[in-house]
């Protein structure tokens, strides 16, 4: 067969001594992942309206006032929607050729990278047209990280007990109401419309740089490297069966 005899027998349900959840770190690290791989969506879908505010534009045509139509939350669902389903199918694929952190890391730099140009954006006077171009591809861009960062965290987080899929997914339930609660602070400010829109797009910037710690901070508890690690071991094993 494929795999040894000496493949160490391995459950899903980890090994028997292991070590505590203490504090509930790892429940706490997994909330806080559930919460960052939805903050794309929810953030750009409840701020819908400070975009049509910025493409809200009049033209001139034979002397009469034409408003030019750019159907904005037609396109953002599209295009959220299609690299969704896209990169979703290509993270199959990916997780044989590029590792698990490289994917989940490097997924959640470029988000953050991405929201922080949407905050620096609020500030730019720039023409309706190009602003609904670079907005459509940041859309297509932070919601292509967001799936292949989903699919990855799905993939980690099956390979532990089931509550913490259950944590997981409770944290993405929470990134709309996160996110409507952020534009609740925004519009109730006293601040001019142009500052309350960045202090609610720095709000995520903070949320995707929160989850990237929890990320880099999840192998440091031992009871998520005591349960992996046996894993890890029984795939290597296998993977050296297979190519003997």
């Amino acid at each position: 067969s494929l795999v040894s005899a000496e493949t160490p027998n391995v459950t899903m349900k980890g090994r028997t001594d292991t070590p505590q959840d203490r504090f509930c770190l790892v429940g706490i690290f997994f909330f806080i992942l559930g919460l960052g791989t939805l903050l794309p969506w929810n953030f750009f879908m409840t701020a819908s309206l400070y975009f049509q505010s910025r493409l809200n534009n009049t033209e001139l045509t034979n002397g009469t006032a034409v408003r030019k139509e750019y159907h904005f939350n037609n396109w953002m669902t599209f295009l959220s929607q299609l690299p969704l389903l896209v990169f979703t199918l290509l993270n199959s694929f990916m997780y044989q050729r590029i590792s698990e952190a490289i994917r989940i890391a490097g997924s959640l730099v470029f988000i953050l990278l991405l929201f922080i140009l949407t905050a620096v954006l609020v500030k730019v006077d720039m023409h309706q047209d190009l602003f609904f171009s670079v907005t459509m591809a940041i859309i297509w861009f932070i919601n292509s990280f967001g799936a292949v960062l989903q699919g990855s965290l799905f993939g980690l987080v099956g390979l532990l007990p089931q509550k913490y899929s259950a944590v997981f997914m409770s944290g993405q339930g929470l990134a709309g109401t996160f996110a409507a609660i952020a534009m609740l602070l925004a519009t109730a400010s006293d601040a001019d419309s142009a500052s309350a829109a960045l202090g609610y797009f720095i709000t995520p910037c903070v949320g995707t740089l929160l989850t990237l710690l929890s990320y880099l901070l999840l192998p440091r508890t031992v009871s998520t490297t005591h349960r992996l690690q046996p894993l890890s071991c029984h795939f290597t094993t296998v993977k050296a069966a297979s190519s003997a």
